[in-house]
């Protein structure tokens, strides 16, 4: 694609283009764009839209997609190194009008993709400066342990079962070590909401890998099964729930004679740690959005965000049902 029409500090030239279309705003308020070079073709600009993420999304397309089937969009061009953060950018192939609603078979879909990243050897030191978007499993485990009180008095706010929080809390103490805190760290997208994956003719592609980093294999699930999003309703049901888990674990054993992954060995105990992992984020998740919906900064409707909680209360119950 002919790239004059924008320079290297990522300004558009707008004579030599046809439209411009914003499509989404990032944390740090920069809008993403589809532009028009043509009538019949066109792209995703992107600038940097969580500023601490500057330059991870083209380090991980250099050295870890190539690696992947092409499950993602194309990179076509991005601003030069060392540039200055406030015009960084980058531009990729338009996927065209993406339906971003939950579907179980396009979850499913997902399923032999993230089995196929997580079973990847890494160079762990070599990936170790990528950064998730939220805390890791000891910080949070640690938060929740630590604030024991607050979380039952939260549960009673939000009109939850008074006993669904001690499970959860006790299992944590008794048995996180093994289920969560000892597992082997696995290549993770990092943001793998509703929001970035979907169809397109058929075929499964996944967007927005800014936030790949090296994670525990519960990671990328819990975005695809029970994280909620204040902009991408998804209601999970424990039907749904298992089939994926079940589609996950399937897709694992299909690897004939590749890398394993050692979680999926015992599909009893995986399910067991993913209820865990789940529930104690859920939980996390809940104190989160009680916060925004406390401060309602604007960053987030309230309409979304009380969406959202009953969303994570929802999961949260189901998944304490299986502890």
């Amino acid at each position: 694609m002919d790239t004059s029409w924008i320079d290297s500090r990522g300004n558009v030239m707008e004579s030599r283009i046809i439209r411009r279309e914003p499509l989404y705003k990032g944390m740090n308020g920069k809008t993403v764009e589809r532009v028009y070079v043509t009538q019949t073709e066109s792209c995703i600009l992107k600038p940097l839209t969580n500023d601490s993420q500057s330059g991870a999304e083209a380090w991980v397309y250099e050295h870890l997609l190539p690696r992947l089937s092409p499950v993602y969009p194309k990179l076509l061009a991005k601003s030069p190194a060392g540039g200055d953060l406030e015009q960084s950018w980058t531009l990729f192939e338009d996927l065209g009008p993406l339906q971003h609603s939950f579907e179980l078979h396009t979850a499913m879909a997902l399923m032999p993709h993230i089995v196929h990243w997580q079973a990847l050897s890494v160079d762990i030191p070599a990936f170790a400066h990528l950064n998730g978007p939220k805390p890791n499993a000891d910080r949070v485990a640690a938060e929740l342990l630590e604030n024991r009180t607050q979380l039952i008095n939260l549960a009673r706010d939000l009109n939850l079962p008074q006993h669904s929080i001690s499970p959860v809390l006790d299992t944590l103490e008794r048995e996180g070590r093994l289920l969560l805190l000892d597992q082997s760290l696995v290549m993770s997208h990092g943001d793998l909401h509703l929001g970035n994956y979907a169809l397109v003719n058929g075929v499964i592609k996944v967007l927005d890998w800014e936030h790949a980093h090296l994670n525990i294999p519960y990671w990328d699930l819990y975005h695809v099964i029970d994280m909620s999003h204040p902009t991408f309703p998804k209601a999970m049901t424990p039907a749904n729930r298992e089939k994926l888990l079940d589609g996950y674990v399937a897709a694992a054993a299909q690897r004939n004679g590749q890398q394993q992954l050692r979680h999926t060995t015992d599909p009893a105990l995986f399910k067991r740690s993913y209820y865990l992992f789940a529930a104690v984020y859920s939980l996390w998740m809940l104190r989160l959005i009680a916060q925004d919906i406390e401060a309602d900064a604007g960053i987030w409707p309230l309409q979304q965000l009380q969406r959202q909680l009953n969303e994570t209360s929802a999961s949260l119950m189901q998944c304490v049902r299986r502890l």
